[in-house]
Formats: C-alpha cells, sequence, structure tokens
C-alpha cells in the first residue's frame, strides 16, 4: 500500500513576522502550488532525493542553477529532521510503533525560499504520511509544534510557528502567540477563520530574488533578545494591526484591510533592510491601487486588489518586469 500525502505552501496575509515574537498573525494556506509524498512499506528505510537534493552536475552552470534554486540545502535534511522527531515525540508519550520499515519520497512545485513556506510544507506532508503508516493521531497545534522543532532544534534555523500551524490545520488561522498563552500551554490560540468574507487576494512572486528565512529571522532574533526598543514596539504594532484587521474582516471593511496590509510593509520596511527588488514589486502593485506586503521573508508579495480591472492591471505591470502574479486558490477543509 502507498500513501500519499499532500502539503501547500502559505500566505502571511497580516502581522507577519511577529509569530516568532509572541505576536499575532492571520494566515492561509493555497492549492495553486502543492508538496506531494509517498510512503511505502520496504524492508529497509530509505529517503529517496530529488533535484533539490542532487549532488552530481553536468557543469558549473547547472550546480549554480541548482544552488539558486533551492539553496545549499535540500529536503534530505528536513525528512531526515521529521523522521527523528516523529521517533522522539513517539517514544516520550509512550506510543509503540510498529516494526517496519518504509521508502519515502517527495516532490514539490512550490517556489522555493520566496516566503511560501515551501521547507515547511516539505516536513508538514512528510508528518502526515508517517502519522498514516504508523497509525498514530497528533492534534494541529502540537503538529505544527514539531514541525518547528525540526526547523528551529535539529537545523538551528530562526523561524515562527504561523507557517505550521496554517499548515497543520489546512485552514484559515487567526492565530494568537501571546507569551502568557505559550508559556502555558506550549503552543499560541488558534481560530479558525472562513475564507468567504476576504478581499480579493493575489500573490506575486519574482524567483531571482529567494533567500532563506533565516537571512531575515537571525538579525531579527537577535534585536528582540537584546529587547531594542524599536523591535520590541514594532512587534506590539503588528500584533495590533492583526486584530485590527480581523475586526475589518468581520465587518467587511476592505478599504481597512487595504490600508493594514500597507502598514504591515511599510513598518517592516522601517525595521529591517529591504532589497530593491522587493521594493519595487510592492511599489509596482501599489502604483495600479493594489495593496502589497510580503507573503514571508521575501521574494514574494501578498496583497488585495478591488476588481477585475485592477487585477488586470496589475498583471500586465508585474509581467512587464517579470514578475508572476497568481489568484491563491485558499483551502478551507472542513
Amino acid at each position: 500500500m502507498i500513501i500519499e500525502t499532500y502539503s501547500y505552501p502559505r500566505a502571511a496575509v497580516i502581522g507577519n513576522p511577529s509569530d516568532g515574537y509572541f505576536g499575532k498573525t492571520i494566515a492561509f494556506v493555497f492549492s495553486n502550488f502543492i508538496v506531494k509524498v509517498q510512503l511505502y512499506q520496504t524492508p529497509q528505510l530509505e529517503i529517496k532525493p530529488q533535484r533539490a537534493d542532487k549532488t552530481t552536475y553536468n557543469n558549473l552552470d547547472e550546480l549554480v542553477d541548482n544552488i539558486n534554486f533551492a539553496g545549499y540545502y535540500g529536503g534530505m535534511r528536513l525528512i531526515k529532521g521529521i523522521v527523528k522527531v516523529f521517533y522522539e515525540y513517539c517514544k516520550r508519550n509512550n506510543i509503540k510503533l510498529a516494526s517496519k520499515n518504509f521508502t519515502i519520497t517527495y516532490n514539490s512545485n512550490i517556489p522555493l525560499r520566496l516566503g511560501l513556506a515551501g521547507s515547511s510544507a516539505i516536513l508538514t506532508a512528510c508528518l502526515k504520511a508517517l502519522c498514516l503508516f504508523y497509525e498514530v493521531y497528533i492534534e494541529p497545534a502540537i503538529f505544527a509544534n514539531l514541525v518547528l522543532s525540526v526547523e528551529t532544534n535539529e537545523l538551528g534555523i530562526s523561524a515562527g510557528l504561523q507557517d505550521r500551524v496554517a499548515q497543520a490545520y489546512e485552514k484559515p488561522v487567526f492565530m494568537n502567540f501571546d507569551k502568557k498563552i505559550m508559556e502555558k500551554q506550549g503552543y499560541g490560540k488558534y481560530e479558525t477563520l472562513h475564507n468567504v468574507h476576504f478581499p480579493n487576494f493575489y500573490i506575486a512572486y519574482r524567483k531571482n530574488l529567494s533567500e532563506g528565512t533565516e537571512t531575515v529571522h537571525n538579525n531579527l532574533k537577535a534585536r528582540f533578545e537584546i529587547k531594542e526598543g524599536k523591535v520590541l514596539q514594532a512587534m506590539k504594532r503588528w500584533a495590533q494591526i492583526t486584530e485590527e484587521f480581523k475586526a475589518a474582516l468581520e465587518k467587511r471593511d476592505k478599504q481597512k484591510m487595504h490600508e493594514l496590509i500597507n502598514e504591515n510593509f511599510d513598518l517592516r520596511r522601517n525595521l529591517i533592510p529591504v532589497s530593491q527588488g522587493n521594493i519595487e514589486m510592492v511599489e509596482l502593485a501599489r502604483s495600479v491601487g493594489a495593496s502589497a506586503k510580503f507573503t514571508g521573508s521575501g521574494g514574494a508579495i501578498i496583497g488585495t486588489y478591488a476588481d477585475e480591472i485592477m487585477y488586470n492591471k496589475l498583471h500586465d505591470i508585474m509581467n512587464n518586469n517579470e514578475i508572476e502574479v497568481i489568484k491563491p486558490n485558499i483551502i478551507n477543509n472542513n
């Protein structure tokens, strides 16, 4: 029997990057791209490499192209990490695993290193497969914690819970990472939202702007830990922006949501260096009347547009500048 599981990219609607700093965020996953994992029983345990994991190249050009596509690391380390974390979780919780081995393989078409949570999507799909194979249920909040622990504890990458929560629940989620709540129960307060109230969203990205989340978060984390006033104020405001966005969502106040998305990016630009290519994407979107902010750490943006006329203008101006634009197919699984 072949087990096949899926996971999807995440778009941070509002509040990021405060999720790793006791803030509040709203995010959803969308099915325009996908990670597929296959797992089946075999005599030995094997992890099959994919494109991002290759070690043999025809020439230097191919090696550099591969690094530009996937960074210096592929998915092998992620899968090893999630298998280890899953095993240790079961051991800690006295969950006896059947004595059987498996082969696991993955395939992803999520654009990498653009702030769309492609790495955590691989981890999420793999953990789903392991749970099915060994018949273990893990509640979504704990599931998200385990996925995050692979990146933060096993691989030393600074990241927050937002991506993993959205991918674990596979619904739009309002997340409150208040410090007292986190310390009391080990995870945040999560409220699923219905996307029927959402405004029109677009996502745009430029593949040559790729960079890892650690580029932003490692420096930001250090500044947060020394209690830099500007950083603490920004985190507080991002949490407020998220609350205000949620209230606007309930009232279907599209103009307010538009303004808050723009404020989210402007606050970030004030706090963290942003490359000219990323600034250009935001400014191009705003030039036709759309709102714009990062979906994650950079390379991709999300925003709202008023109608099809505005979307067509947005599509044209982005395409003229070699920027891809899509309408996200938001997942809201029951």
